[in-house]
């Protein structure tokens, strides 16, 4: 497994995914596979990252430097993801049972409702990321949902 801070075109939001080789990534930035968790772009490239160098192993530590303590992971900072996470997860669990599932007509019954010929109304569904990017262009609101969701058609 490799990890690669990416960043989408649109918006530049960086990122961070786990793909089974380089060419993995590769193969499924080529086929649009992947889209910015924030604003759903498919324009998505490999952003620069510090590389991880380990230190030679047959280097000896210098007597007058003691070793560096590792870092302790900064609590604070990791309770205020969680937090922000399950905040996420809660507005989300509240807003679906609202919301009508359109499955895969989400971006038709999107732009219908932003054009008039259908009534403003709650819904979530799936759409392509170019389907996605056309509603963005088009001034259209719509965001992924940020918590992973199994649609109802899918549910055993």
């Amino acid at each position: 497994m490799i990890v690669f801070d990416l960043r989408c075109s649109a918006g530049d939001h960086r990122f961070e995914a786990w793909f089974a080789s380089s060419e993995s990534f590769t193969d499924q930035q080529a086929r649009g596979l992947i889209a910015c968790p924030v604003c759903g772009d498919a324009g998505v490239e490999k952003a620069v990252m510090a590389p991880r160098v380990a230190a030679k192993s047959n280097r000896q530590p210098d007597a007058a430097t003691p070793p560096a303590a590792p870092a302790e992971p900064s609590g604070t900072s990791q309770e205020v993801v969680r937090r922000l996470l399950a905040e996420i997860a809660e507005k989300q669990a509240e807003m679906l049972p609202r919301s009508r599932w359109v499955g895969r007509d989400f971006a038709d019954a999107a732009r219908a409702m932003h054009e008039g010929r259908a009534p403003e109304d709650l819904i979530h569904g799936q759409a392509s990321p170019e389907e996605a990017q056309a509603l963005r262009d088009d001034g259209i609101a719509a965001v992924p949902l940020l918590v992973p969701f199994v649609p109802p058609d899918a549910v055993n």
